[in-house]
């Protein structure tokens, strides 16, 4: 058996999420499982770096997994591009040593939450931005944007149903941007992430956006360590999750990886 990692991207709006669930549910992992047992003629688990939510997009998740295969990194990774559905791609694969693990060993992950503003709505970004009715106060939303970046307990963005045994992270950026085609990208990165907590830290924005929660409040809402404290989830279509980041990092054998290269447009 030989260890092996991948860098995937994804349309999450084909998959019920990254975890297998019962038979007849599309997920990112019964995708690529069924992928290795086709081409390595033998079941193979794979373990991602984050579980994506159902309509939660990847561009730079990577996943570990153990296979039983002659073939060599290249003819692999040909191979399995060639079965996986069209809505998931390998961008790169690598060998590792036995004890890799995507999970357990991932330093830092980097999110994308993208927003349209409206007037007029646009069709064709409602697959991967959340399309607003109209313009928010993007100053406003940098401000408390702010608020969230350090070490704090983020249990008022903690949805429930969560397995973490602590709520306490660090967020080392946490910026938004107004980009040239007039959308806006919120990039979040830290240590780890609870369950839907960049949906809700981009819910939460987006109220301080409309002007319905000034951003000075933001200090005294993780204070609080209440879910209702916070604003609601947002729509996972505007979730990406961009980059894993590994120490050392990993040294991708075949594909193109281009960890830190433009997102897809």
């Amino acid at each position: 058996m030989s260890r092996i990692a991948l860098l995937l991207e994804y349309d999450g709006a084909c998959f019920a999420g990254w975890q297998r669930q019962r038979e007849g549910q599309p997920t990112v992992q019964g995708a690529l499982e069924e992928a290795l047992e086709r081409v390595c003629d033998s079941a193979a688990g794979v373990v991602g770096a984050g579980r994506t939510d159902a309509g939660v997009h990847a561009w730079g998740q990577v996943a570990s997994a153990s296979v039983d295969t002659r073939l060599d990194p290249e003819a692999l990774w040909r191979a399995l591009n060639g079965v996986l559905p069209r809505a998931v791609a390998i961008r790169a694969l690598a060998p590792m040593p036995d004890a890799f693990h995507a999970l357990r060993d991932a330093v830092a992950k980097h999110y994308v939450y993208r927003w349209w503003p409206g007037p007029p709505r646009s069709p064709l970004r409602a697959r991967d931005h959340h399309c607003l009715a109209s313009a928010v106060d993007t100053g406003a939303m940098r401000a408390a944007a702010g608020h969230f970046v350090g070490r704090h307990d983020f249990a008022s963005l903690q949805a429930a149903g969560s397995s973490a045994t602590t709520s306490v992270r660090t967020l080392h950026r946490v910026e938004l941007r107004e980009m040239g085609d007039g959308s806006l990208r919120l990039d979040v990165e830290g240590d780890g992430f609870l369950r839907h907590m960049v949906r809700n830290l981009a819910g939460t924005l987006l109220e301080v956006g409309q002007g319905r929660r000034p951003p000075g409040t933001i200090p005294a809402l993780l204070e609080r360590r209440d879910r209702g404290a916070a604003g609601p989830t947002a729509p996972a279509a505007g979730l990406l999750l961009l980059a894993v980041r590994y120490d050392p990092p990993i040294s991708w054998a075949v594909g193109r990886a281009c960890d830190a290269g433009p997102l897809p447009a």
